[in-house]
């Protein structure tokens, strides 16, 4: 059964497929460790649930196999006519990655569950509390790069991640996680723009800029927007920098004017944007970025 869920999730277009059994996630007393020492930011979401994060079978009571899937996104960065960008994960002409890869992942739940009646299944695509990286890496996926992102050798990361908990009695081996490819390379962290990479492997949040622009309710202070450059959603400047990843500097209108979302109201839009991942940060939020990068 392994083959069949690998061969159908490359036909679904997962550019990544690993498996693991439930258990506690490789990475997660740093998890911990980075927790007390209050790098998580006001995320105190983050806080809870920490025993569901260490055992997954909490998620699906019988869990007996987890699927990490990475389904990727495009290396063109989403701009205005006029300059101005967002992350490339925000892919503002689709529907929220959320609800796409709960949809394709059931496509993969629907083959389970006809092979083994009676078996359950969870998708789970960044909301739930689950280290997702983690149990990619230990599925053997790919590493995880300096920059805190899961990398794939020959792909990099400009890709989601999504589980599948199973109570299915799919037999795996057992593999060995992917050894770090970093070496000496520090171009992630001479790259971010705020320092919020303060060492290998650690991130304070409270300087990052996708937090900033998207999860931080606060106003950006004047030296914030000129670091954010001409990115008012996000960052990718980790990414960027990362040799993994190839043709990290091309651009893709695929945005109104800068004018248009200065002058657009809620019904607007959420009409326009409202099943898409910038609903994230909603109008007022955006128009915030965009006058932090302008003045």
């Amino acid at each position: 059964m392994k083959e069949e869920i690998i061969e159908r999730a490359r036909d679904l277009g997962f550019i990544g497929i690993g498996f693991t059994t439930p258990s506690k996630p490789p990475y997660f007393d740093r998890f911990l460790s980075w927790l007390s020492a209050h790098r998580h930011a006001d995320m105190s979401w983050m806080e809870r649930n920490l025993e569901v994060r260490e055992n997954p079978v909490l998620l699906l009571r019988g869990c007996n196999l987890i699927v990490s899937l990475a389904y990727p996104y495009s290396s063109k960065k989403p701009c205005t006519p006029d300059g101005l960008s967002v992350s490339r994960y925000s892919q503002p002409d689709k529907e929220d990655y959320h609800h796409r890869l709960k949809a394709i992942c059931g496509e993969l739940t629907s083959m389970i569950k006809d092979a083994y009646k009676g078996s359950r299944t969870r998708i789970c695509v960044d909301s739930p509390p689950i280290l997702e990286r983690s149990l990619a890496y230990s599925s053997g996926i790919g590493f995880i790069g300096k920059n805190n992102m899961l990398i794939i050798p020959g792909f990099g990361s400009y890709f989601f991640l999504a589980e599948i908990l199973t109570t299915a009695p799919v037999r795996v081996s057992p593999v060995e996680p992917m050894k770090n490819l970093c070496g000496s390379c520090t171009r992630c962290l001479d790259a971010c723009p705020t320092g919020a990479l303060e060492r290998p492997f650690w991130i304070d949040a409270s300087k990052c800029l996708s937090y900033l622009t998207i999860e931080n309710r606060k106003d950006l202070k004047k030296d914030e927007g000129k670091l954010m450059e001409d990115c008012f959603f996000g960052c990718d400047g980790c990414q960027e920098a990362c040799p993994f990843n190839r043709n990290g500097k091309t651009r893709e209108i695929m945005l109104p004017p800068t004018d248009a979302f200065l002058n657009m109201d809620r019904e607007s839009f959420s009409k326009r944007f409202g099943n898409t991942s910038l609903a994230r940060a909603g109008i007022e939020k955006i128009k915030t970025n965009i006058r932090a990068i302008l003045r």
